[in-house]
């Protein structure tokens, strides 16, 4: 379903925001945010509005208020492909940036100007060019964890679900890639014919994982499954059984239902694959995102309320962005 027909879709239905979190909130918590998921309902019709949420928003949000739900590239697709005038971005920065990349007449909101990406701030322009001057000739792919304006210097960018592809898509022997060394690492090892240029970012939520901290999973839940995300270090991923994106994730759970599973990812992708395999014991190993958190219902409803906090892209900076996004997409 394309994500115009999934947005009228939701919009014909009776609110319900009740019974839309049955199972995933207890009573009381149902019961708290009810009428705000009713008042977010009203005015996402008054203002022909739809909201875009990442897999790391909190279950109120993902499953409450959220018309399209997925990671960084089903984002990027989903915000290309909706026909609504108003894009709430329930993320972070970048992503509402993006949002607007792709559909630069369309007004995108985001609830908390505030929330940023650690990874996005670690590299600039300037950075970039750096880079090509140490590397002449090798073609930068840009990591979507990062800011408009670093899209634009790029040749091309990528998600942790597309990476590999997008670097054997260019046919070259060396690529930089930037700005996640952990993935940049992760990716190479996928790719061992070509030279991979590393930048040395990182997300400060999953680099606090640790190998030894999957090991301890393993003594004290015997035979748990688990999922690292490849922003995660190299001796989590060595020691995981499943490496790969959240969508990755979320669908490897919910296809192979696992007895238990432990997600080394942001604490709320567990909170939210849940609701999809309910037998399932989910081991929460827990590193919160900051800035992901700053978007609440309760700023959601408010952004909508008040039209705030547009995201703006200089229409230049934008125009070189979305050919370093639409060749991305053009390969996965």
């Amino acid at each position: 379903m394309s994500a115009t027909a999934t947005a009228t879709a939701r919009a014909s239905l009776p609110v319900l925001p009740a019974d839309r979190l049955a199972g995933v909130l207890p009573d009381i918590e149902r019961h708290i945010v009810g009428p705000i998921i009713a008042d977010i309902e009203r005015l996402k019709q008054e203002r022909d509005a739809i909201v875009l949420a990442h897999n790391y928003m909190t279950p109120d949000i993902f499953h409450g208020v959220a018309d399209l739900a997925g990671d960084s590239l089903q984002l990027a697709r989903m915000a290309a492909e909706t026909d609504a005038s108003v894009i709430v971005m329930a993320g972070v920065h970048f992503m509402a940036e993006t949002a607007k990349i792709l559909s630069p007449d369309r007004t995108v909101l985001i609830p908390d100007l505030k929330a940023g990406c650690s990874l996005a701030e670690s590299i600039t322009p300037d950075d970039i060019a750096q880079l090509r001057r140490a590397h002449p000739g090798a073609p930068v792919i840009t990591y979507v964890n990062t800011s408009a304006a670093v899209k634009a210097a790029s040749d091309i960018t990528c998600t942790s679900s597309n990476a590999v592809e997008v670097v054997r898509s260019l046919g070259t022997d060396k690529v930089i890639f930037i700005p996640d060394r952990y993935l940049g690492s992760w990716v190479a090892s996928q790719v061992p014919d070509i030279e991979v240029v590393i930048y040395d970012g990182a997300c400060e939520v999953h680099e606090r994982f640790t190998g030894a901290e999957v090991e301890e999973l393993r003594t004290l839940h015997d035979g748990v499954a688990v999922l690292a995300h490849p922003e995660c270090p190299p001796d989590v991923l060595a020691a995981a059984d499943v490496v790969g994106s959240t969508k990755l994730m979320h669908d490897w759970v919910r296809d192979h239902q696992p007895s238990s599973v432990a997600m080394i990812t942001e604490c709320s992708m567990a909170d939210n694959v849940a609701a999809d395999a309910p037998e399932t014991e989910f081991i929460r190993p827990c590193n919160m995102c900051p800035h992901m958190k700053r978007i609440t219902i309760q700023n959601i409803r408010t952004s909508l309320e008040t039209m705030t906090h547009e995201v703006v892209v200089d229409p230049d900076t934008a125009a070189r962005a979305r050919r370093a996004v639409e060749a991305m997409l053009a390969v996965a």
